[in-house]
Formats: structure tokens, C-alpha cells, sequence
């Protein structure tokens, strides 16, 4: 059988390599599990056909490094459309015929975040939709058709989905939950820092609509930080960093270092997986909010990007959305809910940790295992 990892955010995304980290945990699992796996990853044209050729070849480029090469089939897509009909795209990497032998064949859809949509969808015998936001695809469920009539199984890592405290929009779907995915082979523990830095990647603005009581609330990092702004001041012994997509004459830039904050350009210190995994390794811990949204509705959201910290031994201080019960008891988290719990959580990270960084990793290993996740979304 050839499972088929569909996604549609991996090249786009150029600079991103956070962003590309998180369809490679699947694929690396995949190959651990000795599956005929194929990453069928979804390129939109835009405007400037020399860019969407450069982002081509950093994909094509990336997947090399992970000897991942022969293993993928990019769809290129002009004129960019939510209707994906094959007969409208190049593909590379993998010729269309040799697309289409496979899917005349056993085979199953791994479809993240609704990445691939008919016509091109109804082509695959077995299709699962995966949910990495449940927040968002949920929310917008109720409003659109985002897959909900397409699919055979549905998969979220909202871990929170079927407790008593979960506000999530209500589905008549059957969701199963998962963990999101690190491979532990690639992400290996690493050795203690030198700096005593706490950081996180991200975007500081965030566009995503979401209503809530009747509202649209903030859901970008900014808003989400604002409580813990003084944390530097407090804890003058820890290095406070955001890798953030903050301009240069920003003022927010300003207001953020005046605080005690130091910003890099996550398209510098993150731009390839690579980089991404070093940046990450250079820290003692991640230290991040969340978006109200997930917190307010207890989720059970767990980032991809707090398992890859966990899997190279690095503690996870952030705010609980729901899923810590569903957590070992020492999962390497610290879960926050003001100033004054992050404050303590980073000075005990401070104090302890070799044994929270050995707790880290025995949960990635145990509860975030991209080969473990992946046997059970594909009951193997």
C-alpha cells in the first residue's frame, strides 16, 4: 500500500523551516515504520513564476538533505485554485503517470490541515483528514466545507476534543485525537546550552478569524505575550529571546527590547529545517503563550513545534489549553496561567535542568513518537 502524506503549506512557506518541520516528522515516521510512503505536497502558482520556482528547488533541496529524494511529488498548480484537478498541474519530482499507477493501486491519504481537495481528493481509496488546529477548522466546519463530506476517518490533535470542559463548536463527525508528531531518531536529546535562554519561533501578527461570544478576539502572539512582558525584568539571570517576524521599524520591535526581550529574524535563525532544530537546541527552554482561543475553549492543542523541544530535551513552559491530563505526570511542561506561575516556572528550569531535560525527552519518546502516532492513525 503507498500512504500519501498530503500537504499543502510545506513549500510555499520558503523561509519557514519550522513550517516544513512539521509534514517531515510524518514523513520520517513513515520511513521508520518501513512504509511506501509518498509526500504529495501541494504548490499554488502566484504572480512571479521565478519565486514559485525558487521555492521548487528549496523544497526539492530540503528533502534531499533528508534523503527524502525520490519520495516526493510536488503538485504545481497554475492558476492557483481550491479545485485540484490533476489534469491542471505539473507535477515534479514524480512523473504523472508514475502519480497514477500508484493511485490505481492500495493506498491511503494522510490529508493535513484539508490540504488536498477534490476532484484530486476522490482519487484516493482511504482518505483521513488530519486536524493540526482545531480551534480554526472546527470553528470554520460550521461554516464552510472544509472536507467534512470527503473523508473516511477524521484525526485532530485537539486533545481535549471529548472532555467535559472542551468548548469547541460541536461535530457530528467522529473525531479520533493524536499527538502531534516528533521523530525522535532525527531530533535527538542535545547537550545543555551555554546560554540560559528561553525562547520560541513564530508570528508575531496573526490574521486568523475565530468567533467567540459574538466577537473576534486577538489570536496573534502579541496579544497572547502580553501578560508575560515583564518577565525579563524579574529574572535577570535568563535570557529572554523571540524569534518572531518583527520589522526593523516596527515599534513594537522598540517597546519589546525595552522590556528586556531580544528579537532575531526567525527567516534568518530558522529559514531550513536544519537551522531550525540548531536554533531550537540552542535554547535551555521554550517559553511561549497561546492564543486566548485555544486556552478559552480547552482544546487539548499542543504545538508540533513544543514536541520537537521536548525530543532534544528541552522543557516546554507555556499555558495549559486542556491537555495536561492527558500528559505523563513529568511530560517536561511547565503549564503557566500568569507572570508570576512563568516566573517560577523558568526558575525552576533555571535550577533543575538536567532532570527536566531528561523528562522531556522520555515524554517525546513515549507520548510524541511520530512512528507510534502514525501506527495508530493508520492501525498498523
Amino acid at each position: 500500500m503507498t500512504i500519501f502524506l498530503g500537504c499543502g503549506f510545506g513549500a510555499k512557506y520558503r523561509e519557514g523551516g519550522g513550517v516544513l518541520s512539521v509534514p517531515l516528522q510524518w514523513m520520517l515516521g513513515l520511513r521508520r515504520l518501513k512504509q511506501d510512503a509518498i509526500w504529495l505536497e501541494l504548490l499554488p502558482a502566484t504572480n512571479d513564476p521565478r519565486a514559485d520556482q525558487a521555492r521548487i528547488d528549496n523544497f526539492q533541496r530540503q528533502l534531499r538533505a533528508h534523503r527524502l529524494a525520490g519520495r516526493y511529488c510536488l503538485l504545481y498548480q497554475s492558476p492557483a485554485s481550491d479545485t485540484h484537478d490533476l489534469s491542471g498541474m505539473r507535477c515534479v519530482g514524480m512523473s504523472k503517470q508514475t502519480l497514477l499507477d500508484r493511485l490505481a493501486g492500495p493506498n491511503a491519504l494522510l490529508n493535513l490541515s484539508y490540504s488536498i481537495h477534490p476532484p484530486l481528493l476522490l482519487q484516493f481509496e482511504r482518505k483521513i483528514l488530519c486536524d493540526l488546529d482545531p480551534s480554526e477548522i472546527f470553528y470554520w466546519m460550521t461554516k464552510l466545507e472544509m472536507g467534512q463530506s470527503y473523508h473516511d476517518e477524521f484525526w485532530t490533535i485537539g486533545l481535549n476534543l471529548h472532555g467535559r470542559d472542551c468548548q469547541l463548536p460541536k461535530s457530528s463527525l467522529r473525531w479520533k485525537t493524536f499527538y502531534p508528531l516528533a521523530d525522535t531518531k532525527l531530533l535527538q536529546r542535545r547537550l545543555r546550552s551555554a546560554t540560559p535562554k528561553f525562547t520560541t519561533i513564530g508570528q508575531w501578527y496573526w490574521s486568523g478569524a475565530v468567533e467567540v461570544n459574538g466577537k473576534f478576539p486577538d489570536l496573534s502572539k502579541k496579544f497572547a505575550f502580553e501578560r508575560y512582558l515583564d518577565l525579563p525584568k524579574r529574572i535577570p539571570d535568563a535570557h529572554f529571546e523571540l524569534g518572531m517576524n518583527i520589522a526593523a521599524d516596527d515599534p513594537e520591535r522598540a517597546r519589546l527590547q525595552e522590556r528586556g526581550w531580544h528579537i532575531v529574524d526567525p527567516h534568518r535563525v530558522a529559514r531550513s529545517p536544519k537551522l531550525y532544530r540548531r536554533y531550537m537546541a540552542g535554547a535551555l527552554a521554550e517559553f511561549t503563550a497561546i492564543k486566548g482561543v485555544d486556552v478559552a475553549w480547552r482544546t487539548g492543542w499542543v504545538s508540533d513545534r513544543a514536541a520537537a523541544f521536548l525530543a532534544m530535551g528541552r522543557p516546554v513552559i507555556t499555558e495549559d489549553t486542556g491537555a495536561e491530563k492527558y500528559l505523563p505526570p513529568e511530560s517536561g511542561f511547565c503549564f503557566v496561567a500568569s507572570i508570576g506561575d512563568a516566573e517560577t516556572a523558568v526558575k525552576k528550569v533555571l535550577r533543575d535542568w538536567p532532570r527536566l531535560s531528561k523528562q522531556a525527552r522520555a515524554s517525546a519518546i513515549e507520548v510524541f513518537d511520530s512512528a507510534k502516532n502514525l501506527r495508530k492513525i493508520l492501525d498498523l
